[in-house]
This record gives structure tokens, sequence and C-alpha cells, in this order.
């Protein structure tokens, strides 16, 4: 008999499930940064089809207790709706929806969810008002220079319209101005694009794939936002005492002054290639120890060093990277940045 899944899928799965159970076990050790780390957990969870452990992630953060009440509530519901929309559960996914919106939420985030799972099940009408409904909200008139979290409720609202065919608004061109995409939105959200993949002419074929390349690059920069690609950064003590108890990781950091070196090198290199939303995340030797220990693992292993980072970046203690020019530089030295590790820098 044939799988229903190829192999290499079956693979993903697995792997989707196993960081969704290692992002489980640290939410336990760490319960003041149980959500964030769930909330990946959960995604997991729906990327591997476990919609129904997901929900039950969602439904564990929103029945948290007094000491640890949920952040961000609105955002848990809104990501359950749309995931219990997913495998069948229409009706409780509107309900929780039309609670969402009556509820008005000043964040952005719990909007595009709600509106982006109506549009996904052809409601078009209702995603246009409920994004127009956030917009109105939370962009006070005049708005110039939007803030980021806002960005994806003016591509979303333009996305729509352009579905629906709507003339552009005062929404729609400041949505058009504020995008990066080299491809114009009115290009990226044209509804008849899905008919240029069947052309059979190789310049029609290449510029539909540079517009999917364009949406697929702003789609990735959304996403990363919340989890930054961070550097492990070890203040002078702390790196001092970690080489003490595991000096196998000396390889790793010859000295303090090399490794703050390497630390800024890596980010502008990364910068360089177009990577987004960089941050430094520091560590301290008892929280390495801690997730050393929660991934069996021994504290002298290299390899773990970018995981605990990733972790932490997870927990919400990345720093963004770089800093203003006059702000105080990231190493702690309690100099401007830009007279110490940014001298030269750019930014």
């Amino acid at each position: 008999m044939r799988p229903d899944k190829p192999a290499a899928a079956d693979h993903a799965d697995a792997d989707h499930i196993a960081e969704a159970a290692r992002l489980e076990r640290t939410a336990g050790l760490y319960p003041e940064d149980a959500e964030p780390l769930l909330l990946q957990a959960a995604a997991h969870l729906e990327l591997a089809g476990a919609r129904e452990r997901a929900t039950a992630l969602y439904d564990r953060l929103l029945s948290a207790n007094a000491e640890h009440p949920p952040a961000s509530p609105l955002l848990i519901r809104a990501l359950k709706a749309s995931n219990l929309w997913e495998y069948g559960h229409e009706a409780e996914a509107r309900a929780i929806i039309e609670g969402v919106r009556a509820a008005a939420p000043r964040d952005p985030a719990p909007w595009v969810i709600v509106a982006e799972s109506l549009e996904s099940h052809d409601e078009l009408e209702q995603a246009h008002a409920t994004f127009t409904e956030a917009a109105t909200l939370l962009l006070p008139p005049e708005t110039a220079d939007p803030a980021y979290a806002t960005h994806p409720l003016l591509f979303g609202r333009h996305r729509v319209r352009r579905l629906l065919g709507a003339d552009h608004d005062a929404w729609d061109t400041l949505a058009d101005r504020i995008s990066t995409a080299p491809v114009p939105l009115d290009e990226l959200h044209d509804p008849k694009r899905v008919w240029s993949l069947g052309s059979e002419n190789p310049a029609e074929l290449r510029a539909e794939i540079a517009r999917i390349q364009a949406e697929l690059g702003s789609y990735r920069q959304a996403l990363s936002r919340p989890f930054p690609v961070a550097i492990l950064h070890w203040p002078a003590p702390e790196l001092t005492e970690l080489l003490t108890a595991y000096p196998p990781l000396a390889a790793e950091y010859p000295s303090h002054e090399e490794h703050l070196a390497t630390i800024e090198s890596s980010l502008r290199e990364l910068a360089t290639s177009g990577t987004p939303n960089l941050g430094i995340v520091t560590g301290t030797v008892p929280s390495y120890e801690a997730f050393a220990a929660s991934e069996s693992a021994s504290p002298e292993d290299p390899n773990l060093l970018p995981q605990y980072a990733t972790t932490l970046a997870a927990r919400g203690r990345a720093v963004a990277w770089p800093p203003e020019r006059d702000g105080k530089c990231w190493c702690g030295s309690g100099a401007a940045y830009g007279a110490c590790h940014g001298g030269g820098s750019t930014t």
C-alpha cells in the first residue's frame, strides 16, 4: 500500500514533533517564559499536522494559573481559532474570531491572524471588514510612518481588496509606499497571476517566478521578526566561569576580546548577506547548565551553544542589533556603540 505522505514529509513531521517536545520540556523548566515557548511548540505541531495537540497547548496557555497568566490571551485565542478551522471545527473557530474582533485588541497580531483565517476560507468580505476595523483602530489618520507590527494589516488589506476588485484608497497607497518588495503590491496581489502559471511563454513564467520570490521574501522577513537570529554573548565574568568549569570550550573562546570581536563581525556578515532581525542574547553559566540538563547533553559539547542561543531568543531574551550609534554598546562596556564595537559601522 502506498503511504499517505512521502517519506521526506514523514521525516519533516517527526522533526517538528521532536522540536515541539523539546520546547515543551524547556517551558517546564522556565514557567515564566512558557508562553512564547509553547506558542512555538504549537506552531511546530500545526506544521506536523498534529492540530488537536496544538489546540491542547493553546487551551493549556489560556487556562494558565494566576502566577503565570497569559500575556497575550487574544493572540492565543486567534491562533486557536485559525487552527480549529483547519481541522473541521468551523463553528467554534467563527465564534472565537467574533470574540477577538469584539475585544478590539490593541496588538495587530490577533487581527492579522483572524483576518487571514477568514481570507484563507474565501470569506473575503469578512476578511476585508476585519482588516479595516484593525486599521481604523490602530492607525491614526494621516499616519505617515506606521509601526512595523502594523505592516501586515496594511498588506493583508491591500491583498484582499485586490481580490475583491476594490479601488485604491489612502491605506492602499500607504501599503504601496512602505512595501520593500522589489515587485509592486498590485502585481504581487493581482488575482489574475495564477493564470500566468499556465503560460508557455518563458518570459511570462520568469516574471511570475520573480514575483513569487519577492512575495516569499516578504513573508520570510515578517515571520522572522518574533524570533531573531541571535548570537550568544558571554560577559567576561561568565565566560571565565564557563571555561573554568568546562575547559574544552576554550577552543570556541580563545579570549574574551576575540569573543566580542567575533560577535560583531558575525552579525555584520549576516546583515550584509541580507539576514533580517538580528539580535544578541546574553548567557549565564547556571542557565546554560540547566539548558544542557534539559537536553540530556554535556555542557562541554560546543554544538549545544547555538541551540542555547536559539532557546534564549525564543524566550524573548534577544536584544536587537545594531544599537543606535549613540546608544550604549551591546558588549556592556558602557561606551556608545559608535565609539566601541560600532566603530566604522554605517548604521
